[in-house]
This record gives C-alpha cells, structure tokens and sequence, in this order.
C-alpha cells in the first residue's frame, strides 16, 4: 500500500479509501450489508494496508458508523487509522435534525463519537452545501468542534467551486480552520469537476479524495444498454440511472474493457487506476460487497497507464450536466 498526504496537510492516508456506505442495515437500502457480513471487508481491507475509512451519519441512519467503530475497535488500534465522517442529511424529520446550522453541527459530532465509540474523528466533511445556513456560521461551528479536540481535520463534499471557494477565503479572513480535502463526484464518465474544482482544489493543496470512482458499478462493465445490468444495485439505483447510462458513457466503458482485456486485469480495475492517475487525487474512495472486488480494487495502486492508455479511456467523454451536488 502506499500512503500520501491528504493535501498540503500532514494528515498521512492510504492511496485507497474504504467507504463504508455498503455496510449498515438492508432496511435502509436492499443492497446495504449488515453487520455479519460487513466486518470481514473491513477487516481485509486493514490487512491490505488501508488506513482510510470514510463513514457519514446518514448512511443507515448510524448504523454504518456503529459498525466501522466496532470493527476498527476490535481489529486494530484507533492511533493507527484516519476515520472520516459527514454531517448534513436528516437524521430524523424534526426541525434542527439535519443541516449545518451550528445547533446541528454540535449535535451531530457528539452523535457520530458516540456511535463511532472514539473520542475524535480524523476527518469531519459537511456532506453538502446548506442554503439555509450561512457558510460564516457553519466555519465558525467547525472550527469551534476542531478546537475542542473533537476533530483533527475538516474537509468539504459535492459543491460548486465558487461555493468552495468562498469557504476557504472566509476561513482565512477570519482565522477559522481550512478545508484540507474535498470529497467530490469524479469518474471516467463524469469529468465535469476537471473545469474549476481539481484546479481550485490543486492551486490551494486540498486533497481530492473522489466518491464514486467506479460509477456506482457502472464503470465495471456489467450495465447494459438494454436492461442496465443484472446487479440487485444496478436494477434499483434511481441514482445512478439519472446520472450515466448516456450512449457516450458507454463508448467510455467499452474502452475500459477492451484495455483491461488486453493488460490482464478487471476494468474496475483500470477505472480506480485511471483515476490515481490524475493530478491532485489523493484516494478515491472505494466500496466493496465482494471480497474479490475489494482486493481487486487495492491492487489497482499498482498499474501503470501509458500517455497512450489514458488517451484512449479520456477520448469518448462527451460533457454531462453538473451531478451530484443534492
């Protein structure tokens, strides 16, 4: 495994995150692992040298981060890996259960250490930009948690580049605690963040750590133009259905598949590679319901993509509408 810098911070992490969106309860999401089935992923995934798990209080509504502490708990010691946790989705359907106004910020963190059973979370992200509260606010809750000791880090999700880079000129106008990472929407079939995010996010030394790597499944070569896949996730994911499946994300997968042929590999594979190829990446953050999937999608840290290959998997991209910020 190797490790990097999450930006310009000294905050050291694996080229490779496990999410742990899949694990949780399958009455929140059919396709959601429960906790049996759960541990032994992010056992493995230690085993392989992960030290970069990402979490968020909405996923299950606590219950993925319930397990993660549990495993982390009885695998390993807490010293020895980075926990990245969000905040911003209800948690319930009363006023103040979701949001970053500084009510919900204060609430969530002590929520998410308790269920994480940790005394601090590593990386605290908001999971998406909130209108209703103003961003002055947000920043100064935020630095208040990092300064209790609750948070080491604070990073950003899904938003517009002018959205990010409000924040961080307000944080240093005020002295309040930066941004280090953002966790955005980045893959071979949308590359609408290559405009003004990973530029922003590069010229400032934040570090891009990209959700949905793989498409949601779409970029391992099992949708189809007919009948969008076979996977219980390919059939129900609304989601994804709004986001890809357009006749050029296509083309893209074909070529994904037709280099992974010839270079002996899986085509997630050289989807994860492609995009540890891009300036600015530092772990795009993976989930696994198959264990061959997950030690698959590690060993992609080592292919090398010639100028050539890359070339060949950029060339089809036709531009998308802006996705993900919701």
């Amino acid at each position: 495994m190797d490790y990097q810098r999450l930006g310009k911070s000294g905050l050291k992490v694996s080229r490779i995150c496990l999410g742990t969106m899949t694990y949780g309860s399958s009455q929140w999401r059919d396709w959601v692992l429960d906790e049996r089935e759960s541990r032994p992923f992010i056992q493995r995934a230690l085993e392989l040298g992960i030290n970069f798990f990402d979490t968020a209080d909405a996923y299950s509504l606590g219950v993925s981060e319930e397990i993660l502490g549990r495993a982390l708990n009885d695998f390993t010691r807490r010293e020895e890996v980075v926990i990245a946790s969000k905040v911003f989705f209800p948690m319930g359907d009363k006023p103040n259960l979701g949001g970053l106004s500084r009510v919900h910020i204060m609430q969530a963190i002590d929520d998410s250490l308790r269920r994480l059973g940790t005394d601090y979370i590593d990386l605290y992200q908001i999971h998406r930009w909130d209108p209703e509260t103003p961003i002055e606010e947000t920043l100064e809750a935020l630095h208040d948690v990092v300064k209790s000791g609750k948070v080491r880090y604070i990073g950003a999700s899904s938003m517009y580049a002018w959205q990010f880079s409000k924040s961080l000129y307000l944080a240093d106008l005020h002295g309040w605690t930066r941004f280090v990472s953002m966790q955005n929407h980045y893959n071979l079939v949308y590359r609408e963040e290559e405009r003004e995010m990973i530029p922003l996010c590069r010229a400032e030394g934040i570090g891009v750590v990209p959700w949905s790597p793989l498409a949601r499944g779409f970029l391992s070569g099992n949708r189809s133009r007919q009948d969008w896949g076979e996977t219980a996730r390919a059939k129900s994911d609304e989601f994804a259905h709004q986001m890809y499946y357009q006749e050029s994300d296509f083309t893209v997968v074909e070529r994904v598949v037709e280099l992974a042929q010839q270079r002996g590999v899986t085509p997630s594979q050289i989807a994860l590679a492609w995009l540890l190829h891009q300036p600015g990446v530092t772990a795009p953050i993976i989930g696994a319901s198959k264990m061959t999937h997950l030690e698959e999608d590690i060993a992609a840290i080592d292919i090398e993509l010639s100028p050539e290959e890359l070339d060949t998997l950029q060339e089809p991209y036709l531009p998308h509408p802006v996705l993900g910020h919701q």
